[in-house]
């Protein structure tokens, strides 16, 4: 099944960096940025968490959250923020209930080799909870700006 604008965001109930629960609940009532990429410390992901960080306040001011996920370990994720100075939260999936449930597993091709991976995608959820904008073509350096077109 897969998810499109319209539908209802799945439920999230999963551990942060610092192994404290994270629901879709607690953000109600704010428009919610929940990206999902491949590896803390890659070149495409940092590039994405940095463009993020630099535009962190005028996400907020427009009234946004931002939630990463990846399928990394809470002490990457550690030090991943720490590295990059990130200000919001990232969630480790690392059983990956949170990446399945929304449909981003799946094939990928890189460098001629296809093999079974995160798809960088993100999802633009509602103050009700409900999808407004996936976004699957990730620009990793400007991507705060296909966000807030």
């Amino acid at each position: 099944m897969k998810l499109k604008v319209g539908d209802k965001a799945p439920k999230i109930k999963a551990k942060n960096e610092n192994g404290e629960e994270i629901t879709l609940e607690q953000f109600k009532g704010k428009k919610v940025v929940l990206y999902f990429y491949p590896k803390d410390n890659t070149p495409g992901c940092t590039n994405q968490a940095c463009n993020l960080r630099d535009n962190y306040q005028e996400l907020l001011k427009q009234g946004y959250v931002v939630i990463g996920v990846s399928a990394d370990t809470e002490k990457k994720h550690q030090n991943f923020i720490k590295k990059f100075d990130l200000p919001f939260p990232l969630i480790a999936d690392t059983d990956m209930k949170v990446i399945n449930d929304y449909g981003v597993w799946g094939l990928k091709k890189f460098m001629g080799r296809e093999f079974m991976g995160i798809i960088r995608t993100t999802f633009v959820i509602s103050e009700e909870g409900i999808i407004e904008e996936i976004i699957e073509k990730v620009k990793t350096k400007t991507h705060t700006e296909q966000i807030l077109k």
